[in-house]
Parts: structure tokens; sequence; C-alpha cells
């Protein structure tokens, strides 16, 4: 990486939507096969200095996401790698059928990028809100799905996804994120890691809810309860060996996710775990309603989200062995 690259993301302040720019525009000097759709939102989702860096390879298409996903198909049908970057409302509910049929179907290998996925919408509220981004996406056939956690990882994730022959979909907190991988991180695309290991109970997280998790199982283990914790930061296909190995020794599971509680990483859980290891399971994430405007703390709160929840539910899991 560029000495000038290398201090930009060492002033990001954990902006993971600079990572996402800094990381794309490296790779971008060095493969003239990858384009930037964006869809009216280049300042929001930090891609506007590509724009000015590769006035040829980054387009701003306006407020017409389903356009953007098919001119993505196209591009990458003349094998360019496109990245289409919006909110993850607009990233998948709205071009739900361009995902499935222009992209997957046709087996184009577009990079779909969906921005303040869930409660991190904070202020936009239920409109932009979306719970059901990863159920939407993890329905349709052959589309990856991974959500990075903080700078470190995603630095190492965005050339693999590049590396990666077909479609993705990279569901993206564009602001502050928590320090949690050391820089000598080895990243594994396929792999979830194991941040700690326990006994107990096995709390299975992603995203955001890491940290909460993290924060769960210092305080179950004030309590002499060991809990075993797993970050997937690739949601399909969910890394079954790692899960099934920690549910097998603990003998329960808690699932924990920036997502509704219906088709996410709790869903995708426990169709692993019913099939192959039948032990007690509880999904923590976001009830099945729509969204409600707030900040990111007080709507964790409100839904029951914190690491207070998991630890009473992994209570209760370990209760039901």
């Amino acid at each position: 990486m560029s000495v000038m690259l290398r201090k930009a993301f060492e002033k990001e302040e954990n902006m993971l939507r600079d990572t996402f720019c800094c990381g794309l525009t490296e790779l971008a000097g060095h493969n003239e096969n990858i384009v930037v759709l964006d869809a009216d939102l280049g300042k929001a989702n930090g891609t506007l200095p590509l724009q000015s860096r590769f006035p040829d390879r980054a387009f701003d298409v306006g407020v017409a996401e389903q356009n953007m996903a098919s001119v993505a198909a196209g591009l990458a049908s003349y094998g360019f790698i496109p990245f289409i970057t919006s909110f993850t409302a607009f990233a998948t509910r709205r071009i739900a059928d361009q995902a499935a049929i222009s992209i997957s179907y046709a087996r184009q290998n577009v990079k779909i990028v969906g921005t303040d996925p869930s409660l991190t919408s904070e202020y936009n509220g239920g409109t932009h809100m979306s719970m059901e981004d990863v159920g939407i996406m993890r329905s349709i056939p052959g589309i990856m799905v991974v959500e990075p956690i903080d700078p470190v990882q995603f630095r190492a994730m965005i050339p693999a996804i590049v590396a990666y022959e077909g479609p993705v979909y990279l569901r993206l907190n564009r602001k502050v994120a928590a320090d949690v991988f050391p820089e000598d991180y080895q990243f594994n695309l396929l792999k979830a890691d194991v941040l700690r290991e326990g006994s107990d109970v096995t709390i299975a997280t992603s995203g955001i809810m890491v940290v909460e998790s993290l924060d769960a199982a210092e305080l179950l283990a004030a309590e002499g309860i060991e809990a075993e914790v797993i970050s997937f930061h690739t949601l399909k296909p969910l890394d079954a060996e790692t899960l099934l190995a920690s549910a097998r020794k603990t003998g329960c599971v808690v699932t924990a996710e920036n997502h509704s509680v219906v088709n996410g990483l709790g869903s995708a859980a426990a169709e692993i775990i019913c099939r192959d290891c039948p032990v007690p399971l509880h999904m923590i994430g976001v009830p099945d309603r729509f969204g409600l405007v707030g900040q990111l703390e007080e709507l964790k709160q409100r839904f029951g989200m914190k690491a207070t929840d998991i630890v009473s539910k992994a209570k209760e899991v370990i209760a039901m062995k």
C-alpha cells in the first residue's frame, strides 16, 4: 500500500466508508476492470474521491438504483468488476429483481454495497432502516453476503471481494466502527473468527453486535460463565464447521445480529444447528417490525440488543441444556 493511502487510513478515525474508498482506490489503481456506480449518494457513502480519481470508471446514475444494477450487470458481462453503492434499503429491497435476474441468474460478477444497515440508519427511520437486507440477499441463489466489523478486517476483506468471482452483497456500516482486530489479523473470507473461547455457551454474532457480544462475555465471566464468541463476517455461506464445533462443545447457542430475527444470521445458524447438532438456541436481533427514528444505542436498548440482553438469553439457553 502506498504511503499516501496509509496516511489516509490513519486519519480515518474508523469511518468504514473511508476504508472502503481508500481500499478500492488502491485496487482500482492496479486493476482497470474495477468500476464504481453511485445512485446520487457518493458523498454520503464516501465514494466521491473515486469519481475524481477515475472519472472514466466511476459514475453517478442519479436516483435510479434499478437502472444502476442493470448497468452494472452489463458492465460485468464485458469483464468489468462493478461495485454499486447505495443505502441498504435501496441496494436490496429496491433492486431485488435486478439482483436476482440481471446479476445472479446471469452469473455476473457484480459487487453490491448497501450502507447503514438496520439500526445504524438511526435518524433516517423506518423507510430507510432496512432490517431485512440479509434475508433478501440470502434468499437469492449464488450471492455471497458479507459484513465487515472494523477497518483492519475491512482492509483485508476488500481485495478478497474483488478476487472472488461472483456476485457479493457487502453490508456496510459506513460510520465509525469500534476496533476489534489487531493489525496482524489474518483474514479468511470463508472462515469465522473465534474471538473468545469458552465452554458454557456459544455467542454467534456479526457486525455492530460483535462488541456487544464481547461485552456480554465479560459480564458472564464475572459470574463464572465462560462464553465462546464467534464473529461471522460472511453470512452466506455461513461457516458451519466453526459453528458446529462450538455448539457441540458448549451445548447451547445465542445469536446476536443487527438485523431482523427473521432470515438473518440467527435463521442461518438455526438451519445448521437443527440439522446437524440440535441444541438450545435463542436469537437476538430486531423483532419482526419496522424501524424507528433514534440514536443507535437507544434503538439497541429499545429492541433488546444490548450486552445485558445477551447475558439474559445466554443464561436461559444454558438452563435449557
